[in-house]
C-alpha cells in the first residue's frame, strides 16, 4: 500500500448546482492566508512523522485557482518520493499554458479535468459554465507543458441527457486520447440547488434505469477503445490508473491538509475543521485543525476492506462462511469467482451497494487478511 497526501483547496469561482463539497465562491480574499496555513500544516506533520508520499492529490473546490507560485509552496512543504504521482484537479475554464507550465515545474505530473459533459444543454442542466472546447485546449496545453497523465471526469444520468448526448461525451473523451476516464452517476444531495429544485418538483430526479443504461454504454464504449475498468466508476488504459485513488481503495495511509480534508492512519480516520477561516485560525494558533476522528476496530476495518476492494477489478477476499450467499450472487450474474476472491460483473457493478450489503450480512468480511482463507471455488 502506498502513502498519500491529500490537500483540499476549497475555493471556486462558481458553484455547480449538484455540488455539496466544502467549497466557497466568496472567499478569494483568504487564498494567500490559506496557502500559508497549508504550508505550515504540512511542515509540522512532516516534522512530527517523517514519511515520503508516493502520491499527492490537490482536490477541491478548484485547485487550479492557485497560481504556480502558490502551488509550488504547498508542494515544497510535502516530502515526496522521487517518482511520486502529483495530481491537481483543474477547471478547463481557468487553466492556461503559463499556469500549467508552472505546475509542471513544481512537480505536477498528472491533472484531472472536470469536463462532466461535452454537450452544452447538459452542462447547463448541471449548472456548469465552461465551454466544452476548453477541455481539448486544456489537454493540449498540459501535454505541451510535459504533463502527459490526464484524467477527465464525466457525469451521466442528468435528466436532460439523452443516450446520444452521453455517447457524444464519451466519443469526445476518447478522441482526446487521455489515459484515464472517471464517470459518475449524478446524485441529488439535499441542500444543493439541484436538491432543492428536485424536492420542490421544479426539476426531475435522475432516472435509475436511464443511469444503468448510461453505465452499460460507458463500459462498452470505453472498453472497445482500450480502457479497462479498475474501479466501478473508473476506467484507464494499461498503466494509467490513478495511484492516489488506489491508496484509498487499499486502505493505505494518507495525510489530510486543508479544511474539511480527511486522513487515515493505521485504522484511524480523522478530519479537519470544515471552513477555511477556522482552519487558518487553528494553524495560526499552533493548534491541531482536527475536528474529529473514528477508530476502526478489526471487524469494522474488515467490513470496510470488503466494501472498498469489491469495487475494484481485483475484487475482494471473502470468508468461507458466506459461501451460500456467494453461490446465489454467482447464479444471479452479479459476481464471478476468482480463487478466494469474488469480482463484480458489469451488472454487479451497477448494484454494488446491494451486493456489498448482502455479503456483509452473510459474514463475508475477512478480519485478518494475512491468515489463510479457504477457497470459494474455481474461476
Amino acid at each position: 500500500m502506498g502513502f498519500g497526501v491529500y490537500v483540499h483547496i476549497p475555493f471556486c469561482t462558481h458553484r455547480c448546482d449538484y455540488c455539496d463539497f466544502a467549497t466557497w465562491t466568496d472567499r478569494d480574499h483568504l487564498v494567500d492566508a490559506y496557502v500559508d496555513a497549508c504550508v505550515v500544516d504540512a511542515e509540522r506533520r512532516r516534522a512530527a512523522a517523517p514519511r515520503a508520499a508516493d502520491s499527492v492529490f490537490l482536490g477541491g473546490g478548484t485547485p487550479s485557482v492557485l497560481s504556480g507560485e502558490q502551488l509550488a509552496r504547498i508542494l515544497g512543504a510535502v516530502d515526496r518520493t522521487p517518482d511520486a504521482e502529483v495530481t491537481v484537479e483543474c477547471n478547463p475554464d481557468n487553466v492556461d499554458p503559463a499556469r500549467l507550465e508552472a505546475y509542471a515545474a513544481a512537480g505536477v505530473n498528472r491533472i484531472s479535468l472536470g469536463a462532466q459533459s461535452f454537450v452544452p444543454h447538459v452542462l447547463a442542466a448541471l449548472g456548469r459554465t465552461h465551454d466544452p472546447d476548453n477541455v481539448a485546449r486544456a489537454v493540449e496545453w498540459a501535454r505541451a507543458a510535459g504533463i502527459e497523465r490526464i484524467n477527465v471526469d464525466l457525469i451521466y444520468g442528468t435528466p436532460a441527457e439523452r443516450s446520444d448526448d452521453w455517447r457524444v461525451s464519451l466519443d469526445a473523451v476518447i478522441a482526446l486520447g487521455v489515459g484515464h476516464v472517471s464517470a459518475y452517476a449524478l446524485t441529488v444531495e439535499a441542500g444543493t440547488p439541484l436538491g432543492r429544485d428536485v424536492a420542490a418538483g421544479l426539476r426531475p430526479a435522475p432516472d435509475d434505469d436511464a443511469q444503468a443504461d448510461a453505465y452499460e454504454i460507458a463500459d462498452t464504449v470505453l472498453g472497445a477503445a482500450g480502457y479497462e475498468w479498475y474501479e466501478v466508476s473508473n476506467w484507464a488504459r494499461p498503466g494509467e490508473e490513478c495511484r492516489h485513488n488506489r491508496v484509498y481503495w487499499e486502505q493505505g495511509d494518507y495525510v489530510a491538509i486543508g479544511c474539511a480534508a480527511h486522513g487515515h492512519t493505521d485504522g484511524v480516520r480523522w478530519w479537519n475543521v470544515r471552513t477555511p477561516e477556522r482552519y487558518i485560525a487553528a494553524i495560526a494558533a499552533g493548534a491541531d485543525p482536527e475536528a474529529g476522528r473514528e477508530v476502526l476496530d478489526p471487524a469494522a476495518r474488515a467490513e470496510e476492506r470488503l466494501t472498498l476492494a469489491l469495487r475494484t477489478r481485483t475484487g475482494s477476499r471473502v470468508a468461507p462462511a458466506a459461501r451460500a450467499e456467494i453461490d446465489g450472487l454467482v447464479d444471479q450474474g452479479l459476481v464471478v469467482r476468482a480463487g478466494d476472491r469474488i469480482v463484480l460483473t458489469r451488472r454487479g457493478r451497477m448494484l454494488a451497494s446491494d451486493v456489498t450489503a448482502r455479503l456483509l450480512l452473510a459474514g463475508a468480511a475477512v478480519e485478518a487478511p494475512a491468515d489463510p482463507v479457504g477457497s470459494i471455488g474455481g474461476t
